[in-house]
């Protein structure tokens, strides 16, 4: 996704709403996923006034969010942003897989996409090629996922 252009409408943001809902835990890391996602807002034509950016405590709180996004209507598509790292105790697999399985369910049950933002790493250098815009920027592909399930979903919906 990340070598799409701009140009490409399948990921216009434009005339789109946009919630990102944005983890506080492993703030730094998260802060370039943030920033990626809302430079690729901003590059594919989404109006800073369409985009609103929520934090929550941790990657196992995002799904919560999520969903009230996704069911108080207006809202084209949500963003969920976040970083688990694996550490020494079963606490990775807890957060992680039930985050994921919250999403998840949060986008079938309400038919809004929720793009999958959140890291799930083995270290912290890991984290940080994954969510710096100027490597890997995942925080952006984030965001072109989303356009991108917005613009399918409408395709899909017109007769």
């Amino acid at each position: 996704m990340g070598t799409a252009s701009s140009s490409d409408e399948s990921l216009s943001a434009r005339g789109l709403r946009c919630a990102i809902v944005a983890a506080r835990y492993n703030g730094p890391i998260v802060a370039g996923l943030l920033e990626g996602a809302t430079a690729a807002w901003h590059r594919h034509g989404g109006d800073p006034a369409a985009l609103r950016i929520e934090h929550v405590p941790g990657a196992f709180e995002l799904p919560l969010a999520a969903q009230r996004f996704a069911r108080a209507g207006g809202w084209d598509a949500v963003v969920a942003l976040g970083c688990v790292i694996r550490g020494d105790t079963a606490h990775f697999d807890f957060v992680a897989g039930e985050c994921a399985r919250g999403l998840m369910r949060v986008s079938l049950d309400t038919g809004v996409p929720v793009s999958f933002g959140v890291l799930t790493v083995d270290t912290q250098a890991q984290a940080e090629e994954r969510a710096a815009p100027a490597r890997l920027d995942k925080g952006g592909e984030a965001m072109a996922t989303a356009l991108a399930m917005v613009r399918l979903l409408r395709r899909i919906a017109a007769p």
